[in-house]
């Protein structure tokens, strides 16, 4: 068994070496070696600390978790560095895809709030449209209901209420004069 001081001395591919082998003072002293050096890299990258900790902390623990199938023994410090950056580029892009879908999902949000604002404003309106209407006298409104919500012409609904076109089509100008004016009343109101 080696002392631990001995470790400090020795090369990357030596402690490569003992770390497939299991050794956990090698691991250790791998660890002491670089754990501060690819923290620098990834704050850097990121500049996030708690990320970046969390990030290179699980570089080590795939480190140890793959330590016999994975072939560091030739450049250590490029697998490490390597693997930080590879960390950091699938945090990026996480982000960057949280970001577009916080951004989709305000955006959403932004639409269904005007919408319903919109629905609100719209069913405001058709109550007050339909109380001016109840409003109107009652031959006028009854000429203006059947021209509007029965879509019955001018000609039918003289017909039907033994009236002369001319009479519905005064009436129905009449109603709508007065609609006009009790109506920009209300929209000058509502805003």
């Amino acid at each position: 068994m080696r002392n631990v001081r001995d470790y400090d001395r020795l090369s990357d591919q030596k402690l490569a070496e003992l770390l497939s082998d299991a050794d956990r003072s090698a691991f250790a002293q791998i660890f002491k070696r670089y754990n501060r050096l690819l923290f620098v890299h990834a704050y850097k990258k990121l500049q996030q600390q708690e990320v970046a900790e969390d990030m290179v902390q699980e570089v080590f623990s795939v480190l140890w978790q793959k330590r016999e199938h994975i072939n560091v023994a030739t450049n250590l410090s490029g697998y490490l560095y390597t693997a930080v950056k590879n960390r950091v580029l699938d945090i990026i892009a996480r982000q960057k895809t949280e970001a577009r879908y916080v951004d989709s999902l305000k955006s959403f949000i932004d639409n269904s709030v005007a919408l319903t604002d919109h629905l609100v404003r719209e069913k405001q309106m058709k109550e007050i449209i339909e109380r001016e209407i109840s409003k109107l006298p009652p031959k006028m409104r009854l000429v203006f209901e059947m021209s509007r919500n029965q879509h019955l012409s001018h000609k039918e609904i003289a017909t039907h209420l033994s009236l002369s076109e001319q009479t519905v089509t005064d009436q129905i100008k009449k109603a709508l004069k007065i609609l006009r004016t009790r109506m920009g009343m209300c929209f000058f109101l509502m805003i």
